[in-house]
């Protein structure tokens, strides 16, 4: 009666064989493709986050606007600071003394006027003029407040940056999370089972269509692991701003430390006084009302001082040196309203700002809330994880204790195979959301860029 069953299982021998051979052969390209990353970059999680932070155009971007920034500090400083030019010119030039001296000169009786009433040429008159020119100003109170609103925009900027650092560093450290995740053997597991399944002796007991279509769902599931691991390493490179070359992870998701045990009031300190973009926008209303201080005090006098000195002579004569000086005091009294105008909307900048530094805040509770409740659930997901995956082991060892003993066919084991694998993506998936809840609760409190 077991003739007519041979040929059957050699054919399910045969498919077990080449599924074996082609995953073997995949793993092998895989672990190819690792080692030539070796060359490249190796990286940790926390490093990852730092080279992001350091060199993603975004930041670079930040970076750029904080240097215009301090920039228009230099341009305001020097409202306050004396000018000194330099200038000289020659002259030269002819004139009609009836049109240079319009009024008659009187002349003593009998002697020709001064001037001809019907006017003459004078000249030609050269004249080269030397001089120095300084300035300074003494008061000057809505330069004043320009500069000060100029440099709380420099700390503005600069706080946009580590915002801007912080924001890519949790792009980055998601993208290594979903490395970490595509690429945890799910390849190799896949292999194991088909070796398994190979050494069980599937065709025994299994019928031929459904091993069949085990061995394409696995197939199936190797090509969309081997996708994900490739593409999310490209992310992971795109977000460091680094070339699109292959990347060696040195971490793991076992391996990687858990959150450090906190409160959620002391979260909550720690984000209100470390988030960065926090701190840029109730800087940005501060310059706004500065802003606004600096053009109510353009109506107030300027008070100046300003002097020259300079060498004039005509050609052929000696040359003399000239000076003059003086005090100017500048007092605005009516530009159409221009200035009240100006200030309703450096105001009204003022209260957006304010509004929406009042919304972040809340979103910042929000975010430390809400990460610290996803710590805890995936913690506690990790735990019933690793029991489950403890117990599937254990299911496969007794269904194989139990098949050599020749108690049951070998379809529990089969079962058991694939119950340990579902078991293993559910563990890597749960290690997974822990670690990604510990990379959100670092984002929340602003100290992403300092993770391990």
């Amino acid at each position: 009666m077991n003739q007519p069953r041979f040929p059957r299982l050699v054919a399910i021998g045969l498919t077990l064989a080449l599924l074996v051979a082609l995953l073997a052969f995949f793993a092998r390209a895989a672990s190819a493709q690792e080692v030539a990353a070796d060359s490249t970059v190796r990286l940790t999680l926390g490093e990852a986050v730092r080279i992001a932070a350091r060199q993603n155009p975004q930041v670079g971007s930040a970076r750029s606007r904080l240097g215009a920034a301090e920039a228009r500090v230099t341009q305001h400083r020097a409202d306050l600071l004396p000018t000194l030019s330099l200038d000289a010119r020659q002259t030269g030039g002819t004139f009609n003394s009836a049109a240079l001296f319009p009024l008659d000169f009187p002349s003593a009786p009998g002697q020709p006027p001064l001037l001809d009433r019907n006017g003459s040429i004078l000249g030609p008159l050269n004249v080269f003029d030397a001089r120095a020119h300084v300035s300074q100003t003494l008061l000057d109170a809505g330069a004043i407040e320009r500069l000060r609103g100029a440099r709380t925009s420099v700390q503005a900027a600069d706080a946009d940056v580590s915002n801007v650092a912080e924001t890519v560093g949790l792009i980055a450290a998601n993208a290594y999370l979903a490395v970490l995740h595509a690429g945890a053997a799910l390849a190799a597991e896949l292999l194991r089972i088909a070796q398994d399944q190979l050494r069980a002796g599937t065709g025994v007991a299994l019928d031929v269509t459904r091993a069949r279509s085990q061995l394409s769902g696995a197939r199936t599931q190797l090509i969309v692991a081997r996708n994900d691991r490739d593409r999310t390493r490209v992310e992971l490179a795109r977000s460091m701003g680094l070339p699109l070359v292959t990347l060696v992870l040195v971490d793991s998701l076992a391996a990687l430390p858990s959150a450090p045990r906190t409160t959620e009031e002391a979260s909550l300190a720690d984000a209100l006084r470390g988030r960065s973009d926090l701190r840029s926008i109730s800087l940005q209303a501060q310059a706004a009302r500065q802003q606004a201080a600096a053009i109510r005090s353009e109506r107030l006098p300027t008070i100046g001082v300003f002097a020259d000195q300079g060498q004039a002579y005509r050609l052929g004569r000696s040359s003399l040196p000239t000076y003059q000086w003086g005090v100017q005091l500048s007092l605005p009294v009516f530009d159409g309203f221009r200035r009240e105008g100006r200030t309703e909307e450096q105001l009204a900048t003022a209260h957006d700002f304010e509004m929406r530094e009042r919304d972040l805040r809340i979103q910042v509770e929000a975010d430390v809330r809400i990460a610290l409740l996803n710590l805890a659930s995936s913690g506690e997901a990790v735990a019933s994880a690793r029991e489950r995956l403890q117990l599937a082991e254990q299911e496969v060892s007794q269904a194989r204790e139990r098949f050599q003993a020749g108690v049951t066919g070998n379809a529990d084991v089969i079962t058991a195979s694939l119950t340990l694998n579902v078991a293993r993506t559910q563990y890597v998936d749960a290690l997974t959301s822990y670690q990604a809840a510990r990379v959100a609760l670092a984002r929340a409190r602003g100290s992403i860029t300092t993770i391990d």
